[in-house]
Order: C-alpha cells, then structure tokens, then sequence
C-alpha cells in the first residue's frame, strides 16, 4: 500500500520505469541449493548422521555429497573442519566423493564435527554435521597392575585368593571384554578365576621354599573378540606375575659386615650418629622385624635405635671416661605379635678419635692392600659370600669423618658389596648377584673396582682396590654339532677306507671337558667307520658299495666328552650311481615273425639304478639283405616296416627275392656317461597277414612258428585241460546216478520234428566267422545215423543217436595240428524224438595248408638245432 500511496504521486512516465525496475528484480530472483537428506543409513546426500568404522582403511570412498539447485545451476560441494581440528576426510568439489584420508581411532576420537557446503556460485548452504566413528577390535586388553611381585608365605593354604589381576580392554561390546587364563596351567602350583581374575593356590598344592623360592606366573587377558577389517578377531595380552615364597621362621638373626668399628670426634656432639648395625632375620624367605638392645658395654654414653640399630653419642666427648668402648649388642626377632623371639649377640668396638685427617684404607690379612685376588668355580650359587676375599676397610678419623660408602664398579651386576655405608672400620663381604654371568666360557677372569667414599666431609677423601677374580671352568656344556644333520655322497666304485664326510662338534669347556669323541650307530651304519678324534666318517675297508644293492644309509653321530655329556646328528649318505652295467638281451640271437602291418618287439635291460643310466635307447645297425626297409622305435624297441611297405609284393619287388627272412644287428645304448652299449642279432621271418580258420589258436601258430616248445606246450595244455574237464563231468554224472540209486525203465526214444531247436555248444576258441570267410568253399555231407541201445538204462535216453566224424578229403594232406570241430549236443527226453542237423563237411582251406606249413618248418628246425649239437 505504501508502495500504491505513493505511486499516486507519480507521474506516467515515472510510473513505467518504476514498473520495468520491479519486473528485472523479480527476473533477478535466485534460490539457494540444498543437500538431499537420505537419512542415516544412506551413503549419499548431507552427511547427516553417518557411522564409519574405525578400521576403515586410508583412501577409501566413505560417502558422496549430493544435493540439487533449484535453478538448475550446477553445483559445488565443499568439507572442512574446525580450526585446529585434524582434518580427516577430502572432497570432490565436483562429484562430491568424500575420501577417508587420515587414520581413524575411536579410542582417541568417537565423533568428528564436519561443516558441509553446497554452493552454486551465487549462494551457498553450509550444514554442520557428526560422523560417529564405530568400534572395531584392535585394542588388546592391558593390566592394571601387572606386572607385579608379590610376596605369600608358604604355609598358604589352598583356594585363598592371593592376588587379584585386573585388566582394561577399550574396545566396546564383547571385544571389550575380559577373560583370564594361566600360561601352561596345567604345570603351575596356581589357577586362576577366568572372569574376576583372582589367583590362588591351586586346590591339592602347596607352596614349598625349600623346593621353589620363586614362581613366574604368566597371565594371559583375552578378549571377547569382534569383528576388524571384515574378519573375526581375538586379541590377547600377557604380564608376568612374580611370586616370591615367603619362608617360616626357624632360623636365628645374623649381622651383616661384622666384626663393627666406630668412631667418637673429637668435634661430637650429642646426638651424633656413631655407627649402625645390620641384622637380619636368617628367615630371609620371610623374615621378621629386628629389635636391637645393648647387653653391655654402652656405660650409659651411648643409645640405639631399637629399630634402625643406629648408635648415637648421649655426652661429650670431653666426658667419656674410655678411649674404646666394647659393646654389646643383640639383635632380637620380633613376632607378628609384638613378642621377643630368637636373638644373636655381637660387638660393636667404638674408639674416641681425632679430626678427619685419614682417607679411607683397604687392608688385607698383611696390612694395607690395593689389589685383592681370588679364584673359585664358576656359575656360584646366588647369594653366597665370596670367603676367600678378606677384606677389611678402615678410616682412622672419628665420628662422621670415619664414615663413607662401599662400591664396586665392574662389568654387569654379577657381585654386589655389604655393608653399602660404613662408619669407621668393617669387614667387606662380596656377595654373588648373578651366578649365570660369571660363566668361565665368556669371561676367565673379573676385574672389579673397590671404591670408598667419605660421605659428610668437606674433603671426600676415597679409597680404590683393584679385586681380581680368576674363573675356573666346570663342565656345564655338552658338545654340539656344526649342524642338526649331515649329507654326503660318494661314488659307488669307492675303494674301502673312502673319507664320507667329516662331523664337528664344539664343546667350550676346557682341559678334558672339552675334548670331543665321536661315535656312530644305527642300523644303516654298518658300512661305516668314524675317527673318534677328527670325526672323519670313511667306509669300512672291506666295504664294497654298489648302488643297485643300496643307494641311501643313515645313521646317527654322537659327540662325547669325557664325562658323559653329549650330542647327536643324523648323517644321511647317497651312494652316486655309476654307469656300471651294459645293456643285456634275453638272448644275443632273436628270431621273430613279422606281420605286415604290426611291429615286433625287442627288449635290453640295464642293471643300473638310476636314471639315465639305465634308460636305453635302440638302434638298427645293419640290415640284410635290404638295409633301408625297417625302422625302430628307439624307446620301445618296437621293429616295424617302413610306412610305405604294405605287402608282401612290395618287398619282393625291393629286394628281386622271393624269400622274406632278414638279419638285422641290433644295437641296445643307455643314455650314461660314457655310455655302454650291446648288440644283438634279429632274424625277423616277415608274412601278410592270414586269417586262420582256427581263430585266435592258428594265429597263435602262426606267430609262434618258430617257436616249436611253446607251441607244444600250448597242445598240451589243451588236452590236459580236456583230460580234466571229461574226468570231471564222468564223476559228476557218475556220483548223481549213485545219490539217486534207482533203476530206470526202458524207453524209446523219438525223433523230435524238425521244427525242434538243438542247443549247440560251440567251440570257444573259434573266431566268429569274418566276411571273407563267406568265399571259402563249404560241403556238406549228411552221415548215416546209428542207434545204439541203452544198455545200463543208468540215464533217462533209451536209445542214443550218435554222429560218427566225417573221412578227411582224400585230396588233402593230415594236419599237424586238429582244432576241435563243431559238434553238436543233442538233449535227449522221455517221449521224444532228436532229429540232428546234417554234419558239415571238414573243409578244406588254406588254413590248414598254413597250419601243415608250419609243423614241417618247425620240424625241419629242430632238426637243423640237433645237428650242431652232435
């Protein structure tokens, strides 16, 4: 309205500017883009309450800011961070992909603020969002309070709670739980609850301090599990808890550093302190509290600390009526219950002395003395007094200025001096600290530095000794071998006494116990011989190696010293092949048929036993009369014809002869070095392939002609056969008829219609009939028939029909060999009649010339054998 109001005021032309000016405004008008909210379990959109887990790896694609303008206009994105905030993740400006570029940590940081912007290059939104970052399981659980030592008296009983671990895992849900779980439980005194982690003894154990002083129990905290970079994992962590087993009381207290001297200035006042006194309970496994009294000797000048054992001036020295003063004084244990116990009485020599004009002085048995020597075993037991040092330290001043420190300065912290402070005068005791460093094999002697220092005085006057200790040695190492096992080869031609291999064992102990012998044994040292000083492992002399017998032993090697300790390796031993053996035929002079169209076969064995010494290779060498028409398969040893040879034809037309026997020289090679090789001569009868009418048997007679003893065997094997299998049906039948014991009536047999089938047993040897059988030449004859009367009437057929054989063809030679003819089985029956099938004729084929062939040429051969032998 104001706007109208004073638009009345206006004139035209005014008004139509105006009008133009409003309308660009309104053209002008531009709206902010926004994010999408997908909500928050989207991975695009604003960022708004987005989860990324911890152990999500640096460069990965978290997230991708998507919004719109809704002009259109293309947008922008941008990500950052408050000021001083680590800056976690980068952003595409363009695509809005959010990339994880620092490492994340929950434990340190479980939320990151992020300010998001969108922007289309006139306006732009900026949104503050949380990214909460989840667990995952990479925290190991860490202990509270371990490690730790803790002191239980032996007399603890069982199931009592002695300690109480405590462990935190930071992780959430069940990777932040905890359990508890002993390190080989099973061989522990302790156990241990596995959810409170309170440790106690064992139900049935006791503690013992004469068996065990100390125990180390290693406590293993473990958590729940849960889930890192995409897989399943537990995390654990261990401490070592010390547990030192306190000792029962049965032992008197002992001082420390006796016989004790102290010294009264001149310049003392009351109060001062003169000397202390140490004593210990001689319980040290659990020891009680000390109480110090004077018996004797203070003349009322001097008082103690009941509890420190200090030894302090009451007077002036101007009023002590003694140069010396002899006290005596008792050191009392204290019980639990505040009562005196058991006490130990010693002496304290107090001596009334000037001003501080004396450093302190190392003295020996002699007097004063800078260097002090001693020699002893190694390895002492812990804790022991080092007797053969006698030493004593004296300052001659009085009061504080008689006072200094002991220290000993040396390698490691194998000793340690008592007393540490000493006011006067005292005996140095070396104690052992550390009984496995003073080993003889890493040091034969220690050079330690004895130094005394005044503690109070402006001069600090000091003192050094020089303490030489020489080490012997003990035979605390057994030897040990240069390796776990040994590998030797040798050549199988080896002469007896051959060196193998040589062994090597170290012990470092000296003198004897360091001397080394060598034995061996075990079942493949039979062969073997060691030197018991060298360790040189050689073969027995009579010894003869062969690696076609035996290729590997071995055996075991020990080391020994000279009191027993030991060692062992293992020694393996190859026995190398040589290529020792030639090739071998069966025979040096072969003879084979050869069907055209199929190889025949020759074999050479190698005795060697390893390759490539006995894989042989085959060769022709020589062939006659034709040198050019076989070739040999040269693994195999396969002879077969040149691929282009067919037919009989073929090679008579190569060769202008008739006759097909030919001679070849074999040579057999193995693929050693140097290589051995052997010949043999072939003589290969070469034939076309017939079919003969007796099947797979004329086959067989017609490979094996020249083989006259196995074709005689096979004959015979075949009537035995026959021979066994008539015995057998006689005896069957003959056994039936006997069970059934009963006389049969007479019948007549009759002849069945010819419609009635026969079973006919054919002749299993015999080949199906082949097509080019069908142009053989069949007759037929049909036989008379005879009827024989059933005499026994022992079988159901009152009268039997029998077939008599047909004449061999007048025109035909005998054969050599018969094959069994088809013969027909008629069943007889009760009432019925058999009418047989007309007989075939023996056929006259080329098979049975083949087969008269073959008996004449074997016989013309064994004929041709006997004559050389007579």
């Amino acid at each position: 309205m104001t706007l109208f109001f004073r638009m009345k005021h206006v004139r035209i032309p005014h008004l139509l500017l105006l009008f133009v000016f409003v309308h660009a405004c309104f053209a002008q008008a531009d709206f902010a883009p926004y994010f999408y909210d997908n909500g928050p379990y989207s991975y695009n959109g604003n960022l708004a309450l987005f989860s990324l887990s911890e152990d999500t790896a640096v460069g990965t694609q978290i997230y991708r800011l998507n919004g719109t303008d809704p002009e259109g206009q293309e947008v922008r994105y941008g990500l950052s961070f408050d000021p001083g905030s680590k800056e976690y993740f980068s952003v595409d400006s363009k695509s809005g992909n959010i990339t994880l570029v620092e490492k994340l940590d929950r434990e340190k940081q479980d939320s990151i603020d992020v300010l998001v912007s969108i922007t289309d290059g006139q306006s732009k939104v900026v949104e503050r969002v949380t990214i909460f970052v989840m667990d995952a399981n990479d925290e190991k659980p860490e202990f509270q309070n371990m490690p730790a030592i803790i002191d239980v008296l032996e007399t603890t009983e069982s199931g009592i709670s002695i300690y109480k671990v405590e462990a935190v895992d930071r992780d959430t849900g069940s990777g932040g739980s905890v359990t508890y779980y002993l390190q080989s439980a099973q061989s522990t005194l302790f156990a241990i609850d596995r959810h409170s982690g309170v440790l106690r003894v064992k139900s049935g154990e006791m503690l013992d301090y004469e068996k065990a002083k100390t125990h180390f129990v290693i406590v293993i905290a473990k958590d729940g599990g849960g889930s890192f970079n995409g897989k399943e994992q537990f995390m654990s962590s261990s401490a070592t808890l010390t547990i030192n087993v306190i000792d029962a009381q049965d032992t008197l207290p002992s001082f420390i550093g006796t016989p004790y001297f102290g010294y009264v200035y001149e310049i003392s006042v009351p109060g001062s302190e003169i000397f202390t006194v140490e004593a210990r309970d001689g319980d040290v496994g659990n020891p009680n509290p000390v109480r110090y009294s004077f018996d004797d000797g203070d003349d009322g000048v001097f008082s103690i600390n009941k509890t420190s054992g200090c030894i302090t001036l009451l007077t002036l020295p101007i009023y002590l009526k003694r140069e010396i003063f002899n006290i005596k004084v008792r050191a009392s244990e204290v019980s639990p219950e505040g009562r005196l116990m058991d006490y130990e009485v010693t002496t304290v020599v107090i001596r009334v002395v000037d001003l501080n004009n004396n450093p302190p002085t190392f003295y020996g048995e002699n007097g004063p003395q800078s260097t002090f020597e001693l020699t002893m075993y190694e390895h002492p037991p812990e804790g022991e007094i080092l007797r053969g040092l006698k030493i004593t330290v004296n300052d001659s001043d009085q009061g504080a200025n008689a006072k200094f420190n002991l220290r000993l300065i040396g390698p490691g912290r194998m000793l340690r001096v008592v007393p540490q402070t000493v006011l006067n005068e005292a005996q140095v005791t070396i104690l052992v600290e550390d009984s496995a460093a003073m080993d003889y094999e890493k040091y034969h002697f220690l050079t330690y530095k004895l130094l005394a220092v005044e503690i109070d005085t402006p001069e600090k006057f000091s003192a050094t000794a020089d303490i030489v200790i020489h080490l012997l040695d003990t035979n605390d190492n057994a030897p040990k071998f240069s390796s776990d096992y040994y590998i030797a080869r040798i050549p199988e031609n080896s002469p007896g006494g051959s060196n193998v291999v040589t062994v090597t064992a170290f012990d470092p102990d000296s003198g004897p116990w360091g001397e080394v012998k060598y034995s061996i044994y075990g079942s493949g040292a039979e062969l073997f011989l060691i030197k018991p000083d060298s360790g040189i492992i050689y073969t027995q002399p009579w010894a003869s190696l062969d690696a076609e017998v035996r290729s590997k032993y071995n055996f075991y090697v020990k080391a020994e010293d000279t009191e027993g300790k030991y060692n062992l390796a293992e020694v393996f031993v190859t026995v190398l092949d040589l290529n020792d053996h030639s090739p071998a035929f069966y025979d040096n002079f072969l003879e084979k048929t050869m069907v055209i169209g199929a190889p025949v076969k020759i074999e050479a064995v190698d005795d060697d036993a390893e390759v490539p010494n006995n894989v042989i290779e085959y060769a022709i060498m020589k062939a006659e009369p034709e040198n050019n028409i076989f070739d040999i398969n040269a693994d195999t040893g396969e002879i077969m014809l040149k691929s282009y040879i067919k037919s009989m034809a073929i090679i008579q037309n190569i060769t202008k002869k008739r006759d097909c026997t030919w001679s070849l020289v074999v040579q057999a090679r193995d693929r050693g070095h140097p290589s051995l090789t052997t010949t043999a001569v072939v003589k290969i009868d070469i034939t076309e392939a017939t079919q003969l009418k007796g099947g797979p048997l004329g086959s067989f007679l017609m490979q094996n002609r020249n083989k006259p003893l196995q074709i005689l065997g096979m004959l015979a094997g075949i009537i035995s056969l026959m021979i066994i299998v008539t015995v057998l049906i006689s005896t069957a039948t003959f056994m039936r008829n006997k069970k059934s014991n009963r006389i049969l009536p007479n019948r007549r047999v009759k002849r069945r219609p010819k419609t009635q089938h026969t079973w006919l047993f054919k002749n299993p040897l015999k080949r199906p009939e082949r097509n080019e059988q069908k142009f053989k030449v069949k007759e037929e004859e049909r036989e008379p028939e005879v009827i024989v009367e059933n005499v026994n009437h022992n079988n159901n057929a009152g009268r039997i029909l029998r077939q008599w054989p047909p004449p061999p063809p007048p025109c035909a030679p005998p054969p050599a060999f018969c094959l069994p003819v088809e013969r027909q089985w008629v069943i007889p029956t009760v009432s019925a009649t058999v009418a047989p099938k007309p007989l075939k004729k023996a056929v006259v084929t080329r098979q049975d010339s083949v087969s008269k062939a073959l008996v004449s040429e074997l016989k013309m051969r064994l004929e041709q054998k006997r004559k050389p032998d007579h």
